[in-house]
């Protein structure tokens, strides 16, 4: 008989709990605390992440039911839904943040070596954003239309994993190019990006950091054919050209060539123009790329039906973006123990398998491979899997 872990602890036994706790010091979250800790507060709320917990009040009543196996969670505060609501209104959400990016730090190195699709050595990231609604009398901070609420999450997606890198949460007035500000470009990385960030000015400064984005052109797009390549017109390349901009201002934002790839999609005869500042790769790489933009909206879909970000246990901005950042470094657990212990199942399987499994005492890889669902796949299917 195994007596050893919790499966929660062993999920929650491969965080760096001593960078966790450094947070804690830094942003002195557990000052005048005497029962309730900033641990107890990211466990309990992991907990409810992994469980598919709907309130506080649902979480006190779960965790209530098995008072004896508290103290092997890690849990060492009284658990209460007063507690947690005062400790999500008041405890610094920048602890939950810097403590989710050490933890995708770990993850990105795990999955550095994951096939991209596209024969490139480069990191690729896709960036976008989701608006999650909130009702405006209860969430007032976050104002959207005249009568809604909203937050918008940006987030930068490492393609190698599903990992993400960077996400900034916003209310829902923030246009989506604003956060191009926000980023630290890397030299040598591509960036994919949809037309809301097409803003010439602000794709210079990713030139000029040495980095490549591709992104579509807009219906006006306006510019002044340099040159063109020859192209395989059976492929779906209607031309790849390099081009100059001609509109005063955008010309001035970004005054060097750029390389412009029209393509027809053989399938559902779309045309698309893509725009790049690499002219080296192929232009149906170029195309490939773009497409693979696609995982970052799975990973939307993804969290939205697997986590807790769409119904918050607070209506405070702390308490959302600590919520959100909490089910952020959930996901990266996740996907950490699933590189770890090697396992072929996919990150929806293994939520589902330890949402019913927390307080079993067995071996995690004995219970994600003996436990694991067949998982059907299709080669008829068209849709991409997430990790």
């Amino acid at each position: 008989m195994y007596t050893g872990k919790l499966v929660f602890a062993q999920v929650m036994e491969v965080a760096p709990w001593h960078t966790f706790r450094r947070l804690v010091a830094k942003y002195r979250g557990d000052f005048n605390v005497r029962t309730f800790s900033c641990l107890d507060q990211f466990l309990c709320m992991a907990f409810a992440q992994l469980t598919y917990r709907e309130s506080l009040r649902d979480i006190e009543a779960c965790l209530a039911a098995q008072p004896a196996k508290l103290y092997h969670l890690g849990i060492r505060g009284k658990v209460s839904r007063s507690s947690l609501a005062d400790a999500n209104e008041t405890r610094d959400w920048r602890i939950h943040c810097e403590f989710a990016q050490a933890l995708i730090r770990i993850a990105r190195r795990l999955y550095a070596k994951e096939p991209l699709g596209v024969d490139l050595d480069n990191t690729v990231y896709a960036l976008d954003s989701t608006t999650i609604d909130l009702c405006l009398s209860l969430f007032p901070w976050a104002p959207f239309r005249q009568t809604k609420a909203a937050i918008k999450l940006h987030t930068l997606l490492d393609l190698r994993g599903a990992i993400p890198t960077f996400i900034f949460v916003s209310d829902g007035k923030l246009h989506d190019v604003n956060v191009l500000d926000l980023l630290l470009p890397e030299a040598g990385a591509f960036y994919v990006m949809d037309r809301g960030y097409l803003d010439f000015d602000r794709l210079y400064v990713l030139h000029q950091a040495g980095s490549f984005f591709v992104t579509r052109a807009k219906s006006n797009f306006k510019c002044k054919r340099i040159y063109s390549a020859p192209v395989d017109r059976g492929s779906g390349l209607i031309c790849d050209q390099q081009v100059e901009l001609t509109v005063f201002y955008s010309s001035h934002g970004y005054p060097e060539r750029l390389r412009r790839i029209r393509y027809k999609d053989l399938r559902t005869g779309k045309t698309l123009v893509f725009l790049t500042n690499h002219f080296g790769l192929p232009a149906l790489s170029i195309c490939a790329l773009y497409k693979s933009r696609w995982q970052v909206e799975l990973f939307f879909k993804w969290i939205k039906q697997h986590l807790r970000i769409k119904r918050f246990f607070g209506t405070s901005q702390n308490a959302v973006k600590s919520q959100v950042w909490i089910a952020v470094a959930t996901y990266v657990l996740v996907a950490i123990v699933k590189k770890r212990l090697n396992l072929d199942l996919s990150l929806h399987s293994m939520l589902q398998i330890l949402s019913v499994t927390p307080f079993e005492k067995l071996p995690l890889h004995q219970l994600l491979t003996e436990m694991a669902p067949m998982e059907e796949t299709s080669a008829a299917s068209n849709q991409l899997i997430l990790l």
